[in-house]
């Protein structure tokens, strides 16, 4: 197999979040990420590394280790360096090595069916090395295929793994976990126990898996499970075509014509594209579920605008854009789910910055009042006529689908994610008088906590 590893024993870098969310990373570790699952902005889905980052938020101190970490069917060996910087955990990874792809042993059990019942053991790497069936017909896996490949190969986890990384860095040694099993796309709920070796380290993980029982029956699993096949194919083989594509931009084999260069770096945003439409066509099939409910948390929109716009740096630098963000005392608490108001936020932070003209700048404003907590995401772009400012909420709808970048599904995604967290979403623009859209979700009642 051809993995997008470091040549020349080349260092990747990322930087991390203090709760832990990948906010920019090189190819490799990228990719590595990618393939399990993960995305930027969110969690890291390497439990590996995502432990040795709690590990140095914990300690306040640099930590290094050598890793072995299952990608797909190889193993990959590498040394790892995490080290606190400000508000910000810097990683450096070197040493990438392919290790000979792990093979089951004797008497390793084989899983025949794992669709609503499942006993599973992993290694310390998190790979299968034990899989039987409890219950339920079988649903076409070949089972040989599953033994020695990571959990993330059979699982995804769409809201982050944290309970399996509490596991590894020590927290705690029983866990329950939602995940989506991606070979079926049904949703599962895991229970484990860590599993730790005559010294007292990590050495695997035993549990088991169950069907979730609010998992939809009927057709609507066998549409689920087809959207889950093809998003895991189309993210690995974009994966690799944006990590091959960035190497030769930044001519990491050796030097290349400049025009090779650049034809690499359309290359790499084609694929970045398409990664992106295959999140929002995920999204959108997630938010069209009649069961689709998310979650109502006690969130800070202040907060939230201030992530999005830390996610957005480096976009926002590129395009000689300013952002203007809630200053660091103010405060907009509201009910809702962190995770999709970020995904909401990030959507119109980077709208706002594909129209402001360069030297311009977006603001992030928020307001508390009325029962209702508010966002506003401004730019000085072109503006929307009148007539537009309902048709941009539809379906694959955009004001000039002859522009570069979108695909009409954004803001269609983005107010159906409001109105189900009970709030909305709003515009008001003119044309050449940019565009200001208004996040407004209910307020979450509590002295002290009005701007």
């Amino acid at each position: 197999m051809t993995l997008d590893l470091p040549v020349d024993d080349r260092t990747a870098y990322a930087v991390i979040d203090r709760d832990g969310r990948l906010l920019s990373a090189d190819a490799a570790i990228a990719g590595l990420n990618g393939r399990a699952g993960g995305v930027l902005g969110l969690p890291l889905a390497v439990p590996q590394l995502a432990a040795a980052v709690w590990l140095t938020q914990r300690l306040g101190i640099p930590v290094s280790r050598r890793l072995i970490v299952a990608d797909e069917e190889a193993d990959v060996e590498l040394n790892i360096q995490v080290e606190p910087e400000g508000d910000h955990i810097q990683m450096a990874v070197s040493g990438w090595t392919i290790c000979p792809v792990w093979q089951p042993g004797p008497g390793m059990m084989l899983a025949h069916r794992v669709d609503d019942g499942l006993a599973w053991e992993t290694d310390a790497a998190l790979r299968f090395v034990f899989l039987a069936s409890q219950v339920g017909p079988d649903r076409g896996i070949d089972p040989a295929t599953m033994l020695g490949r990571p959990l993330t190969a059979l699982f995804r986890f769409d809201d982050g793994a944290a309970p399996i990384l509490d596991a590894l860095a020590g927290r705690r040694r029983r866990i329950e976990q939602a995940a989506v099993n991606r070979i079926t796309g049904r949703g599962m709920i895991l229970s484990a126990t860590l599993r730790t070796d005559p010294m007292g380290g990590v050495a695997g993980l035993v549990g088991t898996a169950r069907l979730a029982p609010t998992d939809p029956p009927g057709e609507d699993v066998l549409a689920t499970a087809f959207t889950a096949g093809l998003d895991r194919a189309l993210r690995t083989s974009l994966n690799r075509i944006v990590g091959e594509a960035d190497a030769i931009g930044v001519r990491q084999d050796g030097p290349i014509a400049t025009d090779y260069a650049d034809y690499a770096g359309d290359i790499a945003s084609a694929g970045r594209h398409l990664m992106g439409m295959v999140d929002d066509l995920i999204d959108l099939q997630a938010i069209e579920r009649p069961d689709f409910v998310p979650a109502a948390e006690s969130v800070d929109l202040a907060d939230l605008g201030r992530r999005a716009a830390g996610l957005l740096a480096v976009r926002a630098d590129h395009a000689g854009v300013t952002i203007d963000r809630p200053d660091a005392e103010a405060r907009s608490p509201c009910i809702g789910d962190p995770r999709r108001i970020l995904q909401i936020l990030v959507n119109l932070v980077g709208n706002a910055l594909r129209y402001s003209p360069t030297g311009g700048s977006v603001a992030i404003d928020t307001d508390w009042s009325g029962g209702a907590a508010r966002i506003t995401i401004a730019d000085r772009g072109k503006g929307i006529a009148a007539e537009d400012q309902a048709r941009i909420f539809g379906k694959f709808e955009r004001v000039d689908p002859g522009e570069a970048g979108g695909n009409g599904l954004g803001l269609f995604i983005a107010r159906r994610l409001a109105t189900a967290m009970g709030g909305d979403l709003t515009v008001e623009s003119a044309p050449g008088e940019g565009a200001r859209f208004t996040l407004t979700l209910p307020a979450r009642q509590a002295s002290g906590d009005q701007q």
